[in-house]
């Protein structure tokens, strides 16, 4: 089982981050933050390909996810992840339903299913044309 759901983008980094915060928007979600680790690494004088985590949520969903089981908020907000492959292609990701399912024993299959269409919607049409 897949713990990622990785989508290609057809898009820069920059511009796949800005189509993400523009869906994250529209979806009626709130972005929490937006780290980019490339940049801190730059800072430091590391070197690390274009790498962007966005935190986002809707607390009328993530908290049924708490409620079925506390631990769940370890994973919550939920993680967006934009990286340059070292193909030079910019991909998205994020953790599958199936895995915070299986790692905290969640029972709440419609909580689950409402966040991972959320997700998916998301990261597609920022994607994609």
């Amino acid at each position: 089982m897949d713990v990622l759901q990785i989508i290609k983008s057809e898009f820069s980094i920059e511009k796949t981050v800005a189509r993400l915060i523009e869906q994250i928007n529209e979806s009626g979600w709130h972005l929490f933050a937006h780290i980019d680790h490339a940049e801190q690494a730059r800072k430091n004088n590391l070197d690390l390909r274009p790498t962007q985590l966005i935190l986002l949520g809707n607390p009328k969903i993530g908290t049924l996810l708490m409620q079925d089981c506390q631990t769940a908020a370890i994973d919550l907000p939920a993680k967006i992840l934009v990286w340059q492959g070292e193909d030079g292609l910019t991909y998205i990701g994020y953790n599958s339903k199936e895995w915070l399912e299986r790692r905290h024993h969640l029972k709440d299959r419609a909580t689950l299913k409402a966040i991972d269409q959320t997700l998916e919607n998301v990261c597609k049409a920022a994607a994609h044309q």
